[in-house]
């Protein structure tokens, strides 16, 4: 393994090498961008349980949670239970420079962060909606559902900022005053969801069953909870390495994923810092969303459940399967 030079004491290994097929770009170049942006993505990381997707030569792209073994003792970790594995997890916190490097050299690509800080993970810091388009790449359709949205969160006087997720949908972004606890932030997403659904239902859907969305944006409130995100200025595992990038309301119209990508955004950032900039201030959410959102089912369950349902309609209906 090569050692290609070293940056805040951090190795840097084997740096010519392609990121991946398609990427139109080197491990070079991952670290190099993040290097830039550090000061812009690391308030986004830090403190917060970090789960990652690298990509390794000759091997699949893949989720690590759970720090590897040969992690550097300098590296900051929390350990939590994961109820889905039923173990224990340690994972970083990507809290400086060195930390994102690191995780640069060991190719890792996209960076999602929980909602909730290490140390206060039932009071969630944002309400984030993630709007997902029907097949195929109409960006356009994105756009006017986060109008949508945003239209809703007027309604009930609160305000969000919007970034594209890296891929082909739009992320909105809630920011939130302390001490809200974690199910009615969950409650308060589905309600929003709800609403803005209501305002044009031929356009947008919270239907979480693929089939059942009828070619409409899907408005997604499962960000909640213990969920994860993936973070402002995070490049993304798609053809030509994308980055999740900030972009006012006024210019969402005007705007394509794919101008952002990891060779572009920090020519396009410069010294500026959209997401910190013009984040509004933390708000509080409104009781009657709260409540609204209590009364809706979780979409998860709801899907399971629903799935269940209509698998024993099938077998009822197969006169084989009797």
């Amino acid at each position: 393994m090569a050692v290609g030079e070293e940056r805040d004491g951090v190795p840097l290994t084997n740096l010519d090498q392609p990121l991946f097929d398609g990427s139109g770009a080197t491990k070079r170049d991952l670290v190099d961008y993040l290097d830039a942006v550090a000061d812009r993505i690391i308030p986004g990381l830090r403190g917060r349980p970090l789960s990652v997707v690298r990509v390794l030569r000759g091997r699949a792209p893949f989720m690590q949670k759970n720090v590897p073994k040969n992690t550097p003792e300098w590296v900051k970790t929390v350990a939590l239970w994961a109820d889905s594995s039923k173990r224990e997890v340690s994972y970083a916190l990507c809290d400086d420079r060195p930390t994102l490097l690191w995780f640069a050299n060991q190719r890792a690509v996209e960076y999602h962060p929980t909602l909730s800080l290490a140390e206060r993970r039932v009071h969630p810091t944002h309400l984030v909606l993630d709007l997902d388009p029907p097949a195929g790449d109409d960006f356009d359709v994105v756009v006017r559902a986060a109008f949508l949205v945003r239209e809703a969160l007027a309604n009930d006087g609160l305000r969000g900022l919007v970034k594209t997720s890296g891929s082909k949908g739009v992320h909105i972004f809630v920011p939130l005053a302390p001490d809200q606890a974690i199910d009615d932030v969950a409650a308060a997403t589905r309600a929003l969801a709800a609403r803005a659904e209501r305002i044009d239902p031929v356009l947008a859907t919270t239907a979480f069953i693929r089939e059942d969305r009828e070619g409409k944006v899907f408005l997604d409130s499962t960000r909640a909870g213990g969920a994860t995100v993936v973070a402002a200025y995070s490049p993304r595992l798609r053809p030509g390495t994308p980055v999740s990038f900030p972009v006012s309301w006024d210019d969402l119209d005007r705007v394509k994923p794919a101008d952002f990508t990891l060779h572009t955004a920090p020519g396009l950032l410069g010294d500026a810092d959209p997401w910190a900039e013009q984040m509004p201030e933390p708000q509080r959410l409104p009781a009657d969303l709260v409540e609204e959102g209590h009364t809706i089912p979780i979409a998860r369950v709801q899907a399971m459940h629903e799935g269940k349902r209509r698998a024993r309609a099938r077998r009822d209906d197969d006169p084989v399967a009797q």
